[in-house]
């Protein structure tokens, strides 16, 4: 089997752990591997025929009756980070995230949280796990219309048996928090498509879960407010750190949002890796259609675009880190009117110049640098 993150060999599964026990630091938030997710007839022989395994997602529909909306999926979401799952409609990724807690249950395979077996959790570990360590924010908002702001904001504490004075002042810290102040007896009719999603997250923080899951929160909204709930989205996990899962079908949100992004394609990975290495070297045309019209100098780095020093450049020029982007690079060596250098630690990795520049914005810089992205 192969580890995607870090594409090596792997022979390992994950490993149930005691439910009680602390968190192993070092363990991912989510460990997935080999899934299978299959609808239809005798759906468990699938995963294990190779001859199955091979058919397109038309062609084994039509064999079998079967539908596979994930197809052998292996990854780790490592903690503190924003993991985006992208791709078409029907490409798996909202089955993905279900499957993650078990809200569908996978074909086969296995997953892991925290170390923790979570296809071998009996009902109220399962429950447990739902109601206490993640916590998941849908498109539509399914807030309780006969409840004000505060109260369904609190609703899962309330499930969780925390008494009423605590839920609530809990709950007005959260709703302080997503820039509800002033609303908290609003019904949600009073409230906007994007005040009605502030409340949505706003419910699942409350809940203080360790897990994140967003599936398509912000596709109903308009574009102004659904900015507005991204730039919330990244200024929480700024402040607060929280490993998310977020799912979307739209690549600006995706590279906005990700620290990694993974593409999927017929329920299968296509492309896993950070927006800057899908952008540079996107793994097939598939991929390469997606990011065709993305502003590249907003995405890459410096890093990615410096030649090496020679020994009169290495000691005098204005200095960047190297995870400046070529946007802000470009303005850097303009206002210079000389290259810049590339320092790290106190030392020079290379030199940044017009035309090392310019080659990325017109996308002629392949073979500038190795890129680290996954493909399957």
């Amino acid at each position: 089997m192969t580890d995607p993150n870090t594409n090596t060999a792997k022979t390992t599964e994950p490993t149930a752990a005691d439910p009680a026990a602390p968190a192993d630091p070092a363990a991912p938030a989510f460990a997935v591997r080999d899934l299978w997710k299959v609808f239809g007839p005798k759906a468990d022989r699938i995963p294990g025929d190779p001859a199955h395994q091979a058919l397109s997602t038309a062609e084994l529909r039509e064999k079998t009756g079967c539908t596979a909306a994930v197809r052998d999926v292996s990854f780790d979401v490592r903690r503190g980070e924003v993991f985006v799952v992208m791709g078409l409609s029907g490409s798996g990724k909202s089955t993905l995230v279900r499957t993650l807690t078990r809200l569908i249950e996978p074909t086969s395979g296995s997953i892991a949280m925290d170390g923790e077996d979570v296809l071998g959790m009996d009902k109220n570990r399962l429950r447990e796990l739902r109601r206490r360590q993640t916590a998941m924010v849908f498109q539509h908002f399914g807030l309780l219309p006969h409840r004000s702001v505060l109260d369904n904001v609190a609703y899962g504490l309330e499930i969780q048996g925390v008494g009423k004075a605590e839920r609530r002042a809990k709950a007005q810290e959260i709703v302080e928090k997503v820039g509800l102040a002033g609303m908290e007896e609003r019904r949600p009719t009073q409230l906007s498509g994007g005040q009605q999603q502030r409340v949505g997250l706003a419910r699942a923080l409350a809940v203080d879960p360790e897990v994140l899951l967003f599936d398509e929160p912000f596709s109903a909204l308009d574009p102004l407010i659904r900015r507005d709930m991204q730039e919330e989205v990244i200024r929480l996990h700024r402040e607060e750190g929280r490993t998310m899962v977020f799912i979307t079908h739209d690549l600006s949100e995706a590279l906005r949002l990700g620290d990694r992004i993974m593409l999927m394609r017929d329920g299968a990975i296509v492309q896993l890796g950070t927006p800057e290495e899908i952008v540079a070297n996107p793994a097939d045309e598939y991929v390469r259609d997606f990011v065709r019209d993305v502003p590249r100098e907003q995405v890459i780095s410096v890093r990615r675009a410096m030649r090496p020093a020679d020994a009169a450049e290495s000691g005098s020029g204005k200095e960047l880190a190297p995870d400046t982007l070529v946007v802000d690079a470009i303005e850097a060596v303009a206002s210079s009117g000389e290259p810049c250098r590339v320092v790290e630690d106190g030392r020079t990795l290379g030199i940044v110049d017009h035309e090392r520049l310019l080659a990325v914005v017109a996308g002629i810089d392949g073979t500038l640098a190795d890129t680290e992205a996954v493909t399957v």
